[in-house]
């Protein structure tokens, strides 16, 4: 454990020298490079046969997962599923009764961990009557970070609200205030970020801007786990999908691998004919009898599960 925490210890180090360029992609790029003397970048988020049971309530069974480096990883489920179990047992905000869960490949909860990761409720408040900056500013001191005025402008230009540094709270918008509750999770330049429904109450104008924002931390190095029950989001955005369900990881991988076959459509002249039993591979012989036949070819697609059909399979129907 030892030897882990000065691997860490030394990465932060390096990190703060190079934030002078403003960008981390840099930093992130030579972590990555074949010449590189550092040795292979930790998990942001490794979670091990975690179990976690209140009396005889088991709200986590075995779990196991890992959210990667610059990866976003959308965790679904009903509610009582244990997303939110998991979630707090990632901010060292409840103990498992068995397994392991590492922060950047220290024990989750352990003051490493917290400076390595970022935080956001679903149901946060921020003091109405203080602007974006003086908020900004509170954060800094409670994670003991010392970026000061460039750090706060840095992260408030990132989320669109450089402008409005000195707009209070309460007169902002919702998409403002969930951008600055994105914002104040950053500090400290944290690699894992955990959000909770970020994009729950916004109207489709704001929730394309956060989406945007997720895509742009991911480019700058920044691992996300987020908990979202709108699935059309996760399908957008997230690298891989978890989903759980009564504690237990019922369902992994990327939305194309979890995706199910549902044959393929082909558009002629006399409207779409579907092909249920048909896959990617028939396609040039169904176009071939088609225009045989003497019908006109306008498009053709192969036909999949939307990541909600997957979702509603995989749950059984159960209901948040």
């Amino acid at each position: 454990m030892r030897f882990r925490l000065d691997r860490f210890a030394a990465r932060q180090r390096i990190a703060s020298r190079f934030r002078g360029f403003g960008d981390r992609t840099f930093f992130v790029a030579s972590w990555h490079h074949s010449e590189c003397t550092l040795d292979d970048v930790p998990a942001a988020l490794a979670v091990s046969g975690l179990a976690k049971r209140y009396g005889a309530v088991e709200a986590l069974s075995g779990v196991s997962l890992e959210v990667g480096e610059s990866e976003l990883v959308g965790l679904l489920g009903p509610n009582g599923a244990g997303k939110s179990t998991l979630v707090k047992i990632a901010c060292g905000l409840v103990r498992p009764t068995t397994g392991r869960a590492e922060v950047c490949g220290v024990r989750a909860g352990s003051r490493e961990a917290r400076s390595a990761m970022g935080y956001l409720a679903e149901l946060f408040r921020f003091p109405g009557w203080m602007s974006a900056d003086e908020l900004l500013q509170l954060h800094q001191r409670l994670a003991g970070s010392e970026g000061g005025e460039r750090e706060r402008s840095e992260l408030l230009e990132l989320v669109g609200l450089l402008d409005a540094r000195a707009r209070t709270v309460e007169a902002m918008s919702k998409g403002m205030q969930q951008r600055l509750g994105i914002a104040q999770a950053l500090v400290g330049s944290p690699r894992l970020l955990l959000l909770d429904e970020p994009t729950s109450a916004l109207d489709p104008v704001g929730r394309r801007t956060v989406r945007t924002l997720l895509e742009e931390l991911k480019r700058r190095g920044v691992s996300v786990l987020l908990n979202s029950h709108l699935l059309s989001e996760i399908e957008l955005v997230c690298d891989r999908v978890v989903i759980l369900l009564g504690g237990k990881v019922v369902a992994a991988g990327t939305p194309a691998e979890l995706a199910r076959p549902r044959g393929v459509e082909i558009e002629t002249n006399g409207g779409a004919r579907t092909y249920a039993d048909a896959s990617r591979d028939d396609i040039p012989r169904l176009i071939a009898e088609l225009v045989q036949d003497g019908q006109s070819v306008y498009g053709a697609r192969v036909l999949t599960s939307t990541l909600e059909e997957v979702y509603v399979e995989a749950v059984g129907g159960e209901t948040s």
